[in-house]
């Protein structure tokens, strides 16, 4: 990105544009996530403690006003490029409208890269989803009737879990005692980063997104580790969901604007080729908005919300 382009940016710089891998020497100093106004919901559960190994492995839940559970349950991951970003934030305006669904709602928390680099970001939501199957009965959810949602950062994360590998097969695992399974019925992937290593090509080429993530402080660069350019591609690989495509994979939804800034279109086209080529069409959906950026409002419409409704709750 031009020292240009970089200065425009900051004269509006707000937690979207800090979300995907925008670059920046870290937020202001006065930087504050923007929130999400929670008031309104009368039945929660917050800061519900998933696992001990930090502060940050906590999810919230959010409850319908009407029914009795057990209720299937929505699981927010949020976005903010790996190293930024709450399980509270404003985006939970947005996905607390499914409570008008009758299904319940959580947000998860997990540890961002400047606490631990990747797998500790999958591992934490994995193991989130373990806990509330364990702990179905208690929360008032089904555990079979579990969904994932996440955007930009949170995109690839929700893919991830829609690969549902059983427990050991993912980096990290090797040698745990796991206790429950971490599979979900459905997931939902908007505007995720797919594949790092071809990101600034990818922008290149389209002519539109900043082609700025090979940088050593880029965020998928600080998520793992080291500058893009100078890791290894196996290493690199193992952060996509591509690799992880399976006959068991979850039903998945992905959604991406043409005019995205951030990540590249051309990410989610190959993804959802790839799982059409390796298990079959009729496992992925893919939702194009030909006018939206990186974290564009049209994704909160009525109109898209109910795309997404209509595609979750075929699996829930």
């Amino acid at each position: 990105m031009d020292g240009k382009m970089k200065e425009n940016v900051s004269e509006t710089l707000d937690y979207d544009a800090l979300d995907g891998s925008l670059q920046f020497d870290g937020p202001p100093a006065d930087f504050q996530v923007k929130m999400a106004d929670i008031s309104w919901v009368t039945k929660k559960t917050l800061d519900v403690v998933y696992a001990k190994e930090s502060p940050n492995q906590r999810l919230d839940l959010y409850y319908p006003e009407e029914g009795e559970g057990p209720y299937a349950v929505l699981l927010h991951i949020h976005g903010g490029g790996f190293g930024l970003g709450d399980k509270r934030d404003d985006h939970m305006d947005t996905y607390l409208k499914f409570l008008k669904r009758g299904i319940a709602v959580g947000s998860i928390e997990y540890r961002l890269s400047g606490e631990a680099i990747f797998p500790a970001a999958v591992l934490d939501c994995r193991e989130a989803v373990r806990f509330l199957r364990r702990n179905a009965a208690e929360y008032e959810l089904d555990p079979n009737r579990i969904a994932v949602i996440g955007g930009s950062a949170g995109g690839n994360l929700s893919a991830i879990l829609a690969m549902n590998l059983p427990n050991g097969e993912f980096p990290g695992e090797e040698g745990k005692a796991l206790d429950g399974s971490c599979e979900v019925c459905v997931a939902v992937d908007q505007f995720g980063p797919i594949d790092f290593a071809v990101m600034d090509d990818m922008a290149r080429e389209n002519g539109v997104s900043f082609a700025d993530h090979d940088q050593a402080n880029s965020a998928e660069s600080s998520y793992m580790g080291g500058a893009l350019k100078e890791l290894d591609a196996d290493y690199l690989a193992k952060a996509n969901p591509i690799t992880y495509i399976n006959p068991n994979m979850a039903p998945l939804l992905v959604q991406h604007g043409c005019m995205d800034r951030l990540v590249p279109y051309q990410q989610s086209v190959n993804l959802v080729e790839a799982v059409k080529e390796k298990v079959g069409e009729d496992r992925v959906e893919f939702t194009t908005l030909p006018t939206a950026d990186h974290e564009d409002k049209l994704y909160g419409t009525d109109e898209n919300l109910d795309i997404v409704w209509e595609f979750i709750k075929k699996y829930l």
